[in-house]
């Protein structure tokens, strides 16, 4: 089994609805996600996966649909006031958590025919949620 993987960072805001800690305030993070994708043989090139496609595939995605948007629950009350005034809101089922962003990139790298093996996402350098299959 061969594995290649690759980082992308992105900027994000969001808030832990119904949460009992300061997270349930409107906040910002710095994120890192590194995707790991996973082959049995290597193509012609001898390569898993071009390190180039796997930036066009994920990181494009990335940059048009996570980064510098605020992510709130789909029941968060706080929503329809950020929607109104033109903030980019995305809504999400359940709150916005680390895990949700994981498998969120999982999930649309799966759904790019890449053979993904996990997504690892670093809300704070500290502090990492991992999701796979």
């Amino acid at each position: 089994m061969f594995t290649v993987a690759r980082d992308f960072s992105f900027s994000y805001g969001h808030r832990l609805y119904r949460y009992d800690g300061k997270c349930k305030r409107l906040h910002g993070h710095n994120a890192e996600a590194r995707v790991v994708i996973a082959v049995d043989s290597l193509d012609e090139r001898g390569m898993a996966l071009d390190f180039v496609n796997l930036k066009a595939i994920v990181g494009q995605w990335i940059d048009d649909q996570l980064d510098h948007r605020v992510f709130l629950a789909d029941d968060d009350p706080l929503a329809r006031i950020l929607l109104d005034a033109g903030e980019p809101v995305v809504l999400v089922e359940g709150n916005p958590t680390a895990e949700r962003f994981a498998l969120m990139i999982y999930e649309y790298a799966k759904s790019r025919g890449l053979n993904v093996e996990r997504v690892d996402f670093w809300e704070t350098k500290n502090c990492r949620a991992t999701y796979s299959q």
